[in-house]
């Protein structure tokens, strides 16, 4: 099978496009045909040298999958060859989904929600495991309630705005001018050009000084430190970025604030939560880019680029879109 291997970390050429052996599942495990895949900034991290200690080379990395069983190992009940199916593989444990066929135990695998495309099921699996985690595990949204989302035109936050909408809470957005419509057209009820405007200020000023009740960090920079000023008593904060270095929260103390950390956990049951948000028509992802295998390195390069204009995620079509079952 055709996959690109990692061999080196540094920039995006580094990845080469080569023949290696198909898998075979094992126990518990079933091999599936990649239709699509996705780029993460996770992705990107991961071929610069961010986690050297957590992947030896060569490597396959990519963690998005959207694709067709093939077979199954001794033991697997839930899947037969030709189901759709689509999950994020083992973040750090074992090949990722940079190629042509992958192999994962049955129990983060499940199936493709039938109202979407394998591209579009792909940009999901990952940003949309996260956000469910961060929104409903761990900030434990409720209705009514209100939460700012930090770079809502991104990847994880498209999602997230449209997943706190379903679950009935206010949403602030920061993006620049040029989004603020595609994220009005999510769900977003009130949207922050952080370019122009200060986004303490205008949550206070929006809130009659009351605050949110929940500010989901998706960009870094000082978002944690200068989060409290934004928060109502009793708000949660979470975060899916890396703390390049160590930041003074006391002003957490005085609104007694909790902080949650979120580096997503792979199981079948956030799927299914994501596939009912789908399949009643509250939930799309949004392509917003499509590169080839191939074409791997020029799609990471597009994503690092700073204001490349990119909105929602870049899906990586491993067997060319023509081929393709459409959901």
């Amino acid at each position: 099978m055709k996959a690109m291997i990692l061999e080196a970390f540094g920039a995006p050429e580094v990845f080469q496009y080569r023949d290696v052996p198909k898998p075979t599942p094992q126990a518990g495990q079933v091999l599936v045909r990649v239709y699509a895949t996705s780029i993460n900034p996770l992705d990107y991290q991961v071929r610069r040298g961010d986690y050297v200690d957590y992947v030896p080379l060569p490597a396959i990395t990519g963690h998005d999958v959207s694709g067709v069983v093939e077979a199954v190992g001794e033991g697997v009940t839930v899947f037969v060859p030709g189901d759709e199916v689509w999950y994020t593989p083992q973040i750090f444990d074992g090949p990722g989904s940079y190629a042509e066929y992958h192999v994962a135990a049955e129990s983060i695998v499940a199936k493709k929600p039938k109202n979407l495309t394998h591209l579009e099921a792909a940009t999901l699996t990952l940003v949309g495991g996260t956000a469910w985690e961060a929104l409903v595990g761990r900030a434990a949204l409720r209705v009514g309630e209100s939460i700012l989302i930090h770079g809502g035109a991104g990847g994880v936050g498209h999602v997230a705005i449209q997943v706190a909408k379903a679950m009935g809470a206010k949403v602030f957005t920061t993006v620049r001018e040029e989004n603020a419509e595609f994220v009005r057209q999510l769900g977003a009820d009130v949207t922050i050009d952080y370019e122009k405007e200060d986004y303490v200020e205008a949550i206070l000023r929006e809130t009659n000084g009351h605050g949110v009740d929940v500010i989901f960090d998706t960009i870094g920079g000082d978002a944690l430190t200068r989060s409290p000023d934004a928060l109502a008593q009793l708000g949660r904060v979470v975060s899916i970025v890396d703390i390049a270095q160590p930041q003074n929260l006391i002003q957490a103390w005085g609104k007694n604030a909790s902080y949650h950390f979120v580096f997503t956990r792979q199981n079948r049951g956030k799927l299914d939560e994501l596939s009912a948000l789908v399949e009643r028509g509250q939930l799309r992802p949004h392509v917003g880019a499509v590169y080839s295998l191939a074409d791997l390195a020029a799609a990471h390069t597009l994503l690092q680029t700073p204001n490349n204009g990119l909105r929602g995620k870049i899906a990586i079509a491993v067997v060319p879109e023509s081929e393709t079952t459409q959901g």
